[in-house]
């Protein structure tokens, strides 16, 4: 079960590098475009227009969902800011049941979350609600790029609260200790 849910973790990074990379290919893009214009114009040609439809917009569904997928990895690689001057200052069960607690906190918040993004992309996908773009793009599909991201997200609050419940040392402790000893 740990590899499987490493190997979800990761796959949700990777998609969410992905994601990145298409954004930063798509401003590429649109910046060769206008290179292309200037240039034409300044050979008095006739700019050729290059541009991409709807590129803000996609921009934007394309960094939601970079962010959204990257929230699991992100806290099982110890990238989230966490304020532990409680827990430092408890003794070492009392602080890994304040853990438990607050992963599961956390992960009832995510649960919620991801169950009201559900419901907006179910409504968006039902009502075949679009954006207001160039190119209108069906908005339950931004929408369930965010719910998955918001579900493996409370899926790796649930894991490092069980993790911890269970004697053993969840990622994003690990990588924090790691961290520490490297530094």
């Amino acid at each position: 079960m740990r590899r499987f849910l490493d190997r979800l973790y990761d796959a949700g990074l990777w998609l969410s590098a992905i994601t990145f990379g298409l954004i930063a290919v798509l401003v590429a893009l649109q910046i060769a475009g206008r290179l292309l214009d200037r240039a034409a114009r300044a050979l008095s040609l006739s700019p050729p227009g290059l541009t991409i439809p709807s590129l803000a917009e996609f921009g934007a569904f394309f960094f939601a969902a970079a962010v959204f997928l990257g929230l699991a990895g992100t806290l099982q690689a110890g990238g989230h800011v966490r304020v532990k001057l409680v827990t430092q200052a408890l003794p070492e069960r009392v602080a890994r049941w304040l853990g438990v607690l607050v992963a599961l906190a956390a992960a009832a918040l995510a649960v919620f979350a991801t169950w009201s993004s559900a419901l907006q992309a179910l409504d968006s996908y039902q009502f075949d609600s679009v954006s207001y773009g160039v190119i209108p793009i069906p908005l339950a599909i931004p929408q369930g790029v965010m719910t998955l991201g918001l579900a493996l997200f409370a899926v790796a609050l649930v894991d490092a609260a069980v993790t911890l419940a269970r004697g053993g040392t969840p990622g994003h402790l690990a990588a924090e200790a790691a961290t520490e000893e490297g530094n």
